[in-house]
């Protein structure tokens, strides 16, 4: 039934129907969480074996004791692993903590402060200005505001941002800086950038002589219904003259374990080497232990290949959940649209518009905790009020079907009163 071509009547009708079944959810006293894309319990369980790993061995490939100091940029054997997973050489490869988020601040840090291949540091500039693809991550909009840097909101298409806007853009105005990617699967509409997307980020022309793109590649083997691949932004990029355009970024959060995994930079050679030094500066080193308790359960990128088989066993149930009740809740009614993504964290959807706020809101006021309305966009800030982001991973199946059945009684509640509205 499509609710958009309702007669007054009935929607006042329908409005009292759903407000009944609302207080009836109401008093259920539900606590449930969907607002981040956690790992579930059964997931990180899944990883328990390598917290139990003797490692009664020390010594590395090239003699080093990874109890000890130095290998400021990470241990062969876990940069092999890295890079035979993502067809990166290992001289590009630096690896950190286990958090690619605090890499990526590191590095615009850097930019900021002590400027990149000779470039002055950003800190001089008048103004910096970023292109940000949205919806997309808080956490990346949240580290280029607390910078003061301006965000420029660009729409998302099907094949990635829409490159019409930011070719012209970067084209005509020196104090855009950079941009956010995340490539495939994005963060939070599952969206795989095309080859031709990615050629165009390579080859186009930018009025910043040191215009840097953030190749956040959180999801690149998180794959759900099919494989998919994209093609080498750092190969095109050094095809294209534009070798250092790329920081590239990844972790195994979500593959190891969330508070213990292993983040990884790279970068072309000569970025990767000014990097390295300065990381030299500011630590003695990262976990090594960590890392080669990693190489030692993995063993090989067909290991960690492996273990993301494993794991999709565990979110595909939830994930086709979601979409069933999707589909059965309010396909064909006109007030909720949403794709099904091959991979990836997250599902996203959009209401009608002015309805985002209102639907989590409702949501939130029954007792299930969805990411915030807006935060998919710069500032928090959508102009549409339209997108929410649902995060399908953490509860187990029966409390993610509860909270999918209340979510829809919600986007209903909230889209029969904006057309009443109207």
């Amino acid at each position: 039934m499509n609710y958009t071509t309702m007669s007054k009547e009935a929607l006042v009708q329908l409005e009292a129907e759903l407000k009944e079944e609302y207080k009836r959810y109401q008093k259920l006293g539900l606590k449930l969480d969907m607002s981040r894309g956690k790992p579930s319990s059964l997931q990180l369980n899944v990883n328990n074996e390598m917290l139990k790993m003797p490692i009664t061995e020390f010594t590395l490939e090239n003699g080093l004791d990874v109890r000890n100091y130095g290998g400021v940029d990470g241990i062969p054997e876990m940069k092999r692993i890295f890079s035979d997973l993502l067809g990166i050489p290992t001289a590009q490869i630096i690896i950190g903590g286990n958090s690619s988020l605090n890499m990526m601040y590191d590095t615009m840090m850097r930019l900021f402060m002590l400027g990149l291949g000779g470039h002055e540091p950003w800190k001089k500039l008048d103004k910096v200005k970023w292109i940000c693809p949205s919806p997309g991550y808080d956490r990346h909009f949240a580290i280029t505001e607390t910078l003061g840097v301006e965000m420029i909101t660009i729409p998302m298409t099907p094949t990635g941002p829409d490159m019409d806007m930011i070719e012209k853009l970067v084209a005509e105005d020196p104090a855009i800086r950079g941009m956010w990617c995340i490539p495939l699967y994005s963060n939070p509409q599952g969206i795989i950038y095309s080859d031709e997307t990615v050629k165009r980020l390579a080859y186009m022309e930018t009025a910043a002589p040191d215009f840097r793109i953030f190749w956040d590649n959180a999801y690149g083997i998180h794959h759900l219904f099919s494989e998919n691949k994209i093609a080498d932004i750092l190969a095109l990029c050094k095809e294209a003259g534009h070798a250092d355009r790329v920081l590239y970024y990844f972790s195994t959060s979500k593959i190891s374990l969330p508070g213990g995994g292993i983040a990884m930079m790279a970068a072309d050679e000569a970025t990767a080497a000014e990097v390295r030094g300065q990381i030299s500066i500011q630590t003695i080193g990262p976990d090594k232990v960590n890392q080669l308790r990693h190489a030692r359960y993995f063993k090989d990128a067909d290991g960690v290949r492996a273990r993301m088989r494993d794991l999709a066993r565990h979110m595909v149930p939830k994930y086709q959940l979601v979409l069933d009740i999707l589909d059965e809740e309010l396909g064909g009614t006109g007030l909720l649209s949403w794709h099904k993504p091959e991979g990836g964290y997250f599902i996203t959807v959009d209401t009608l518009p002015g309805c985002a706020k209102e639907t989590v809101a409702l949501a939130k006021a029954a007792g299930v905790v969805l990411t915030g309305a807006g935060a998919t966009y710069p500032y928090g800030k959508d102009p549409r009020d339209t997108n929410i982001r649902l995060a399908p991973s953490y509860p187990p199946l029966d409390e993610l079907e509860q909270a999918m059945r209340l979510f829809c009684l919600c986007v209903k509640l909230a889209g029969v009163k904006k057309l009443l509205a109207e």
